[in-house]
This record gives structure tokens, sequence and C-alpha cells, in this order.
């Protein structure tokens, strides 16, 4: 008699956002290139692990003291504090007042699980999730999960070919009152200090929740105070917010996923109240949060000399990916690429848009081999000497074939692409 299995009417689940990569790895070509890998990579090709990270692992390794038992469920201490000193600077107003604080958690998305959780259960009248970045965010599907109505809307304006602050302004301005706005990356996206205060002000009279995304601190700017200003603006003016750090990429140990929820309160005796919530979440989760990449990170953080060598390795990651950028642009103006190509170094970090459209991307995909998002958002440390003509050649090879193809065109006719 045939068991009747409880999974067999369990649908499986495709993903869109892989399709490309699965796309990539089924391509036969020899030459082919995926340039939209998340994690920096080198020359050649290979994750970026800073240097100073392999010397934290071998002292860590070599002690005898080390104690392997379980973590509490807060997490490390000393990691927590670390990283919130790295956050908001050691003499942060928020840190000086007892008001911040954190919970030690696991993977990248980690920090989000807990803090929707926390929100579900704790701020009942918030069920409108706003989601802002500069890229498409995998947040929201979190916050659906949990029975959020979720909104999402990029700064990147691809008619403008820049990040424009009045499309922030705009989304903060709609929102209902009492809602979540989560902010990723909008390092980019340039206000003025009238702005600023208009923001602030649309924040406070709306009662609006803020849920930071700090994913890769110093990797946009090199600068780590820089690239988290944001933050100290609405410490100074007294909000309170939620904040995931992410602390792989920055120091290139992707595979241990270590991070935490950070909580700014407006008192301290809010703060451990919160923290009392969220360690309780945790318990149920996780219990234990692993301390390996915590380890690591801590060592760094907490040696002056190992410290300088990670901000310098941060500052030439920075670097060369902007010198890539100039590269690229450079490239594309000698080869009289038409458009203009200045946005490409307008923008920080180690990815950024081309500004290309959408049958351009399937030109380069389908008769060049190189897999890009359809957004054109590339990850500039995969382009290197060895590829770099390739790539440049291309991109102008499929701008000329496409202004070509939609003059031939019937204005009424659109074309038809490939789903990637």
């Amino acid at each position: 008699m045939p068991t009747l299995s409880v999974f067999v009417d369990v649908p499986l689940v495709h993903k869109p956002e892989g399709s490309l990569l699965k796309a990539y790895k089924q391509d036969d070509y020899p030459n082919k290139m995926f340039l939209a890998y998340k994690v920096c990579m080198t020359n050649e090709g290979r994750p970026w692990v800073s240097l100073v990270v392999q010397k934290a692992r071998l002292q860590i390794s070599q002690d005898p003291s080390l104690n392997y038992e379980y973590l509490p469920t807060m997490g490390m201490k000393s990691f927590i504090q670390a990283s919130l000193e790295l956050l908001f600077g050691k003499h942060s107003q928020a840190i000086v007042e007892n008001r911040v604080g954190g919970v030690h958690t696991v993977g990248d998305s980690g920090a989000f699980q807990l803090g929707v959780q926390f929100l579900r259960a704790w701020h009942k009248d918030a069920r409108i999730v706003y989601i802002i970045s500069s890229q498409k965010e995998l947040h929201g599907l979190i916050f659906q999960d949990m029975g959020f109505t979720v909104y999402e809307y990029s700064i990147w304006d691809p008619k403008k070919l820049c990040m424009d602050p009045n499309i922030l302004l705009n989304v903060v301005e709609q929102i209902p009152h009492g809602c979540v706005l989560v902010i990723g990356n909008i390092i980019d996206c340039k206000l003025t200090p009238s702005e600023w205060a208009k923001l602030m002000s649309m924040i406070k009279s709306k009662q609006i929740f803020p849920f930071f995304d700090i994913p890769c601190q110093g990797l946009y700017t090199s600068d780590l105070e820089e690239d988290t200003r944001i933050l100290q603006y609405f410490v100074s003016q007294g909000v309170e917010f939620f904040c995931s750090q992410s602390l792989s990429k920055n120091f290139g140990i992707y595979d241990e996923g270590v991070g935490i929820l950070v909580v700014v309160a407006v008192n301290n005796q809010q703060l451990l109240c919160v923290l009392s919530q969220l360690m309780r979440l945790a318990q149920a989760v996780w219990l234990n949060p692993p301390n390996t990449g915590a380890r690591i990170i801590t060592s760094i953080l907490c040696n002056p000399a190992l410290l300088g060598e990670w901000k310098q390795s941060l500052k030439e990651v920075v670097e060369k990916a902007m010198l890539t950028k100039e590269k690229v642009k450079e490239k594309l103006r000698l080869l009289g690429t038409p458009g203009s190509w200045g946005h490409i170094t307008e923008q920080s970090g180690t990815h950024g848009y081309l500004g290309l459209n959408f049958q351009q991307v399937e030109y380069l995909v389908r008769k060049k081999h190189i897999y890009i998002p359809r957004n054109s958002q590339i990850n500039f440390s995969c382009v290197n000497a060895n590829n770099i003509h390739y790539i440049t050649e291309s991109i102008n090879e499929a701008v000329l074939f496409t202004e070509s193809s939609e003059e031939c065109l019937p204005k009424n006719k659109p074309l038809i692409g490939i789903k990637l």
C-alpha cells in the first residue's frame, strides 16, 4: 500500500532572482562573464577577503585560552560593543546616553527576521512597509511572510541616470501615518540641509518608524563615518529606529553571515525592554548565535594595528572599483559610444548602474555572453584588465545595435525580450 506524503501538495518555488546565474552556469560559451556577484571579487575571479582576516583567524586558532562554550542568546558582548562603536563612533550621543544596543544575529537577513517579528508583536498598528533603496532588496519577502503590505521604490532614476533625492522625499510624503520605512543604500542620494529638515519633519509628524540597512559599511566611500552619516543625523534628532548591520561583506567572511540588529531608543529603560523582547524572540529562532565570525571581527576592531590594516584594505577595494569605473567611462568615450557615461563615476562603491535599457542588456546576454541584471547594475570588482576591453566594446556594440534596430521598428510594435 503506497504511503501518502504530507508534502504531496507542496509546490516548487521558482526564484526569479536566481535565473540569471542559472542561465550563466548553463551557458557553454568558454569566455562567458557574470558581472552580478553580490560579493567583492579579486582580479583572479575569487571572492575578496581582507588580508587582515587571515591574520585574525591564525591568532584565534593558536589561542589556547579561548572558551568554546555556547554564546548567550544576545550574543558576544564585546562583539556587539565593538560593532556599535564602528557604526556610530565611540563618542556617539546615543552610546554616551546608553540608549543604543544590539542583538547578535545570524546571517545577512537575521536582523530583519528578528526586527520584523518584534514589529508584528509590538507595533501592531504598523502593517504597511515602504522600502526605499538604490537597488532591489530582499527584505520585502520577510515583511510579506509576516503579513505586512510592502511597497518598494528605487531612488535610481533610469531616465535621468542618477540617484534622485526627490524620489525619497515624494515617497515619505505619501507614506501613511505610523508606517515602517526601510531605508537601504541611499548614500548617493544627496539631500540639501533644507531637504533633510523636511524629511525629518515628515518622519516625526507621521510617526514613521525607520528601519535602516547597513550591509557593507566602508565599501561605499571607504570612509566608515561617511558611510553611516545618515544614522548620525537621525540620532542627533532623537529619533528611535532599528538598523540591520551586516559585517560579512566588509570583512570578506561571507560564509560566516554575521551581523547585529541595532536598536536606538529614546532612553535606557525603553532600550532594555526592547532588548529583552528581542532576546525572547531570538531564543525561539536560533537560541545561540555562532561565534567564529564575531571573534574574527572583534579581534580586528579591538586591535589598533589590525583595525588600521582593515581600513586600508577597504580603501584599496573602493579605490580599485572607482578606478575601474573611470576606465570603463573613458573607454566608452574613446569608442564614441552614444550617450553620456558620467553617471558611472558619480556612483559610490563597488556596484553601479551602467544605464542600459532592457534591449541593450538582452543583447549583452544573448549575443556577447555577458550576464548582467535587467536594471544594468553590475559589480565593478568583476571588471579587470583581462575583460574590460571585451566588456566596453560589447556595451558599445549593444548601444549601436539597439539604436539602429529602434530606427527600423514600427513605432507601435514593441520589442519582444527574453526573461532573465
